[in-house]
């Protein structure tokens, strides 16, 4: 089974959207679970008052500052599949999103897809109708959207280009993630950590990746970036420190034991 891990913070707009789109999945056998960085009370009140055909949970945590990767190792730990997809907060899925890695989750590969950009203007329409129910490649083009090449849906691979691991769009075996002990908590700042560290490390245990472009397709709803100089750096440098000393398994991780 797959378990779709939702990367949540305080925008429960946003959550509505990517949970419509994920009741309209062209498949079914599926689980959903809400990893919340913090425990706001308005997505505890929406999650109350809505119900799903799939199984979902929701798991939160302190509100203490940037935690991703804590949660993120909560909701792996609470997962049901054998076979985890990780999506952000920001990123409504395809029809075919959910098809695109079932048909993947025997794979022993990093699987990753892309994103198509969405415009302000296609953001706003979607945040003012609370439902999700696709675009067509002229919506993209007409409403401004980025990257919409991204957004050609497909059965077959398009590219054989190798590109960088995006932690808004990817999907593992959950048993090749625990061999590296998960997601590095250390990461505390909302830039490198559960992306790029994650991808170094995998490929570190002897795993290659496998593109999910035009299959796995996500819409990025448009908004402010809220990284920052300062965090990029330190990131960066505590991942070279660890690359430097091939620390593939982080101590920080699942198990702390």
């Amino acid at each position: 089974m797959v378990s779709v891990i939702i990367s949540h913070y305080n925008k429960v707009a946003n959550l509505a959207l990517i949970l419509d789109a994920l009741s309209k999945q062209s498949v079914s056998g599926f689980e959903v679970i809400v990893s919340e960085d913090g425990q706001d009370e308005n997505t505890k009140a929406f999650l109350a008052s809505h119900r799903y055909s799939f199984p979902l949970q929701h798991t939160i945590q302190e509100d203490i500052g940037f935690r991703k990767n804590r949660i993120l190792n909560t909701s792996v730990s609470a997962s049901k599949g054998s076979f985890l997809v990780f999506i952000d907060g920001d990123c409504i899925p395809h029809k075919h999103f959910v098809k695109a890695y079932q048909n993947v989750e025997h794979s022993n590969k990093i699987c990753y897809g892309r994103r198509v950009m969405l415009s302000e203007k296609l953001t706003s329409k979607l945040q003012e109708k609370m439902q999700f129910d696709g675009f067509s490649i002229v919506d993209l083009v007409l409403g401004g959207a980025n990257k919409i090449k991204e957004g050609l849906y497909t059965n077959i691979s398009l590219s054989t280009k190798e590109r960088g691991l995006k932690g808004c769009n990817w999907g593992i075996k959950k048993e090749l993630l625990l061999q590296i002990n998960g997601f590095d908590e250390a990461y505390v700042h909302a830039t490198v950590g559960e992306d790029d560290d994650v991808e170094w490390r995998l490929k570190g245990i002897g795993l290659t990746k496998q593109s999910m472009k035009n299959k796995a397709i996500v819409y990025h709803l448009n908004h402010k970036r809220s990284y920052n100089k300062e965090g990029t750096i330190i990131n960066h440098k505590l991942m070279q420190e660890r690359i430097k000393a091939k620390q593939f398994v982080c101590e920080n991780g699942i198990d702390k034991t």
